[in-house]
């Protein structure tokens, strides 16, 4: 595992302005995370035999429709949290103080806040509320544009102390920035963070995510009622973020009155599919482009008239693909308040864009993950706690139809996700 970084984790530091570290680390983070969104790790192994044509397809609907049935599963009843929640006692709180900044969308922010909880907690540290950061220099908001703030502090109220500001001592002669493994054990912090932190006093963790996976671990840990508690049970959008989202939805459901107000997300991004390729990976697919979900939604059984709605933000003619199958076709442009516009879709960062995407994904009745990675599995997440489970893994699929059944994430028909060690 990777130590500190600025400094040298055991019993000598070195100075660093950590300022000159930290844009380092978060622009090598950036690009390392963008690299793991693709890999492999979280789709079903799906050997796959053919590319079918337009003209195919459309000869076998009719066999399609007959396995329609099971399509829209009735939604399940939430899960409840069985973690249990710590108490921090008053004399063992430290007067250090965790710093961090949450970056690259809502897909890692929540392992990014579930990672500071841990160390804060462990190291008895108060954890200062984080910053939103993008891709871009100078890309900034403040937690409480996108997040609600006083729903943060209170689910962690007795778990750690949060404060609302860096404190003014705060300096680069006192913070020493250490590089974090994504679902950080104990047995990390203590052996190459702690030291750093008894030394300096204070210090800004950068996450990092050698993999991504979140699949349940066989035995419990130490961490993992605090992880939970963090990761499922802190972060909600702020009231104007949620109302657009619940807008959105609302707007989806009522256009989609022939399927009884139900409706598909498709987490595609062209922009993801145009840099990285929409390549063979090990032999089985690790991104599908516009026409090949088009495929495998009308050979699974969904029909002409399905709601579909795709995470890439504005219209592009590489969707046309998708809408020749599926006419009702949306993005968030089409379908966003005009009066909400201008401050989510026209705002300098993508950051509303991103959190909108995550809440629709994780709250439509099927969600379809074109793109393998975090975002796929952070929501998969959200909607196993929720109780809507009908998650739908594409594969090319040989011959006219199949089931539905077939394609479901093995995240749920394994229950080998995280989220089956926070919920009963």
């Amino acid at each position: 595992m990777a130590g500190s970084i600025g400094v040298t984790i055991g019993s000598e530091e070195m100075a660093v302005d950590p300022r000159q570290v930290l844009a380092g680390v978060l622009t090598v983070t950036m690009f390392v995370m963008l690299g793991n969104m693709i890999k492999r790790d979280h789709f079903d192994s799906v050997q796959t035999a053919v590319h079918e044509t337009t003209k195919a397809s459309e000869r076998g609907h009719s066999s399609v429709t007959k396995q329609a049935e099971g399509l829209w599963k009735d939604e399940g009843l939430a899960l409840k949290p069985c973690w249990d929640k710590p108490v921090l006692e008053e004399a063992d709180e430290s007067q250090g103080y965790v710093t961090f900044s949450l970056i690259n969308g809502p897909e890692y922010h929540v392992s990014q806040i579930s990672d500071a909880v841990v160390v804060a907690r462990y190291l008895r540290a108060s954890l200062v509320l984080p910053d939103i950061r993008g891709s871009k220099p100078g890309d900034k908001r403040n937690f409480e544009d996108v997040y609600d703030v006083e729903k943060f502090i209170t689910s962690l109220d007795g778990v750690v102390k949060v404060v609302k500001s860096q404190p003014a001592k705060l300096s680069a002669r006192n913070l020493a920035v250490v590089k974090v493994p994504n679902r950080v054990t104990e047995e990390y912090v203590a052996e190459n963070i702690e030291p750093v932190f008894r030394s300096k006093g204070n210090i800004r963790l950068a996450t990092y995510f050698p993999s991504v996976n979140m699949k349940k671990k066989k035995e419990k840990s130490k961490t993992d009622s605090i992880g939970c508690l963090a990761m499922f049970g802190t972060l909600e959008p702020q009231t104007e973020v949620r109302e657009v989202v619940d807008s959105l939805v609302n707007r989806l459901r009522t256009l989609s009155r022939k399927s009884n107000g139900q409706f598909v997300a498709v987490d595609l991004r062209l922009d993801i599919l145009d840099k990285k390729g929409c390549h063979k990976n090990g032999g089985s697919k690790s991104c599908y482009g516009p026409k090949e979900i088009a495929l495998f939604l009308r050979k699974i059984g969904f029909d002409k008239d399905t709601i579909v709605y795709v995470t890439e933000s504005r219209w592009d003619s590489n969707l046309d693909n998708l809408k020749d199958f599926f006419p009702k076709t949306y993005t968030k442009e089409s379908i966003m308040p005009m009066d909400k516009k201008d401050k989510f879709l026209g705002s300098e960062t993508s950051e509303y864009e991103k959190v909108i995407d995550f809440y629709i994904s994780s709250e439509s009745d099927v969600f379809v993950p074109a793109i393998s990675g975090l975002f796929y599995a952070n929501v998969a997440g959200k909607r196993i706690a929720s109780g809507k489970t009908q998650i739908l893994v594409p594969a090319s699929i040989p011959g006219s139809s199949a089931s539905s059944g077939d394609f479901i994430s093995h995240y749920v028909s394994k229950k080998n996700h995280f989220a089956y060690s926070c919920f009963c």
